[in-house]
């Protein structure tokens, strides 16, 4: 794969993105000493401030990709480009060659935007937990706590890749020479790796947030701790159809009041606000100091424009139901003559020069909620699974459902993840697929978009270099 072909430089990669400008806009995340940029892993691996900051680098490219370009597909940008593939958000110029080709699902082997932003980051996982296992210098706690971060953000990569992609090959190591040539694993096997990765995080990492130092308890929520790996635990599980151990994972997080617990609406966006469990801290100054998705989502008073191109679709604006305050609160509109376009109004702040207030929240308490309701549900708890649905709904100031059966339940929860979660890093397009409703779907937004829908277009191509470069590769269906 062309990722690996420079690997002399990715241990630099992670350590480069240290430079003052994110130095100086997240520091609460960032505050070790910038790493020797000639440095041999060796050396990196001997300090407790270098180590730490080839994982604080990882984080600020997660950073960085959310907040600078958006019009780059990468996985900073998921929420953008994944909403457009599914029926969350419409396309104010359906000619863009970028955001034209994800939302009207026609996508080519010549685009592997995703797949070239993500080997990179796991590449850099491997390393890091290659040097921190042979590390012999290093202090035991920060060890640990790096290692932690290091599966967890590695897991975290690979549920994209496996939920974008379908097989993908399940790269564990540095070496680059045999990486470059491996065939594809099986989804199921990757997914087990996820899990693997997951319950190793949970064990190493700390129950409380830490700073930039990784020693000391911090308020902000933006490196990962064990809750962070329980919650993406219990997503994995659920998508495994592992029911009993989805309710087992989100039962400990939600369990967890003295750190979590469900906040009012207009809170859950705001940078370490109780509900979040794992927020990506904006690194942007000036305009950009907030999110990414509030910059490309927020529209202006004259609507959708060259520079404002994507607004939610009526579809999602009208599946909300009367008195639902997550359409007053989460939604916002412009009208333009006879035209309301609607747009996610989860983040309140766009490109202003205002101070950060916002980051991008990844994992929430709602989820779990969500997750542990299906969960239930599949296992036969009604009772309990509709408790859970309720805690969200009730919210969202809706203060019953009539769903009783397990059906009805499970299709109520599927319409409660569509409201809660739109336009959050892909849980649409990836909910659509895994509980067998995408071809329904899709087939009536193609319509909408102009467009026709296939059941293979379910999956993103593989990059037509990387099949080039490894015989062993093979597309996937379609392209």
């Amino acid at each position: 794969m062309k990722q690996y072909i420079n690997s002399r430089k990715t241990i630099l990669l992670a350590l480069t993105v240290l430079t003052s400008t994110v130095q100086m806009s997240c520091e609460n995340l960032i505050e070790v000493d910038t790493p020797y940029t000639n440095s041999t892993s060796t050396i990196v691996y001997s300090s407790n401030n270098t180590a730490t900051a080839v994982l604080t680098g990882i984080l600020a490219k997660m950073s960085t990709l959310n907040s600078t370009d958006y019009s780059m597909p990468n996985i900073g940008t998921t929420s953008v480009f994944v909403g457009l593939s599914a029926d969350e958000l419409a396309l104010f110029n359906p000619g863009d060659l970028t955001l034209g080709a994800y939302w009207q699902n026609a996508l080519n082997n010549e685009r592997g935007e995703f797949w070239n932003s993500i080997y990179p980051l796991v590449y850099n996982c491997n390393s890091a937990i290659e040097g921190l296992n042979n590390s012999t210098m290093l202090n035991p706690e920060v060890k640990t706590q790096l290692l932690g971060e290091a599966k967890f953000m590695r897991a975290f990569l690979y549920f994209h890749l496996v939920n974008l992609y379908g097989d993908v090959p399940l790269i564990l190591t540095s070496d680059y020479i045999t990486n470059a040539q491996l065939p594809r694993t099986a989804k199921d096997d990757v997914m087990a790796q996820i899990v693997t990765d997951l319950k190793e995080a949970q064990s190493l990492l700390k129950s409380d947030y830490v700073g930039a130092n990784v020693l000391n308890a911090t308020d902000e929520r933006v490196r990962p701790n064990k809750w962070a790996a329980t919650a993406l635990l219990a997503r994995a599980y659920l998508y495994q159809e592992d029911y009993a151990n989805a309710v087992a994972q989100s039962s400990l997080v939600i369990a967890n009041t003295a750190q979590y617990g469900i906040e009012p609406l207009n809170n859950v966006f705001v940078k370490n606000n109780k509900e979040s469990i794992w927020q990506i801290q904006a690194t942007g100054s000036f305009f950009s100091a907030n999110t990414g998705e509030g910059m490309i989502f927020k529209l202006p008073a004259t609507g959708p424009d060259f520079s404002h191109i994507v607004y939610m679709s009526n579809g999602l604006a009208n599946s909300f139901e009367a008195g639902d305050q997550r359409k007053e609160n989460w939604v916002g509109s412009a009208v333009v003559g006879a035209t309301t376009y609607y747009y996610p109004n989860k983040y309140k702040i766009g490109s202003e020069f205002v101070p950060t207030s916002e980051y991008s929240t990844v994992l929430r308490l709602a989820e779990q909620y969500l997750i542990r309701a299906e969960a239930y549900a599949k296992l036969n708890k009604l009772t309990e699974a509709k408790n859970d649905l309720l805690v969200v709904r009730n919210r969202a100031g809706l203060l019953t459902t009539t769903a009783a059966t397990k059906d009805e339940l499970l299709s109520a929860i599927l319409q409660e993840r569509k409201v809660e979660l739109f336009t959050e890093w892909g849980h649409r397009w990836f909910d659509l697929k895994r509980t067998g409703k995408i071809d329904a779907v899709m087939t009536a937004a193609a319509l909408l978009k102009g467009s026709t829908w296939a059941t293979t277009k379910a999956l993103y191509p593989i990059p037509l270099f990387d099949l080039q470069a490894n015989n062993k590769l093979v597309p996937n269906p379609g392209y």
